[in-house]
């Protein structure tokens, strides 16, 4: 489970009303939604929120490092608050599904220094593809 409310609680974020409504409707497990399902979750909850302040807000979000902007493929960004347990992304090839998975081992030391043509690697994004259960049974 996300605990993007507290981080932002923790450091000091200024919560209005807006601010909140978008944060929690980030705020979970598995939670990889487009600035879209954003918007129309938030305004479920706050009927008053604009587009452009979803927008923002995310972006705020994604520049504080308590959001992540995840791009796996041509379709839509999307954003996850899972941004401080390291993590990789399962993705169905048809829906678009996305999954945070925890695999064991180091993908960074995996890379050999033969293949890291002199870079000093700092971060690594493994993303995994596939069908989902859903899409397979269809």
């Amino acid at each position: 489970m996300s605990d993007l409310l507290e981080r932002l609680r923790g450091r000091g974020w200024r919560m209005t009303a807006q601010r909140r409504v978008v944060a929690e409707v980030l705020d979970g497990e598995h939670v990889h939604l487009t600035a879209d399902e954003v918007h129309a979750r938030a305004v479920a909850k706050l009927p008053e929120i604009s587009r452009a302040t979803v927008y923002n807000t995310l972006g705020e979000l994604v520049s504080l490092g308590e959001v992540l902007e995840v791009s796996t493929d041509q379709r839509a960004k999307r954003y996850d608050p899972n941004a401080h347990q390291p993590h990789h992304h399962l993705v169905c090839a048809q829906c678009g599904a996305i999954r945070d998975v925890h695999p064991v081992g180091n993908p960074l030391a995996d890379l050999p220094d033969s293949e890291r043509f002199g870079f000093t690697v700092s971060d690594v994004e493994v993303t995994y593809r596939g069908v989902c259960p859903n899409c397979a049974a269809a």
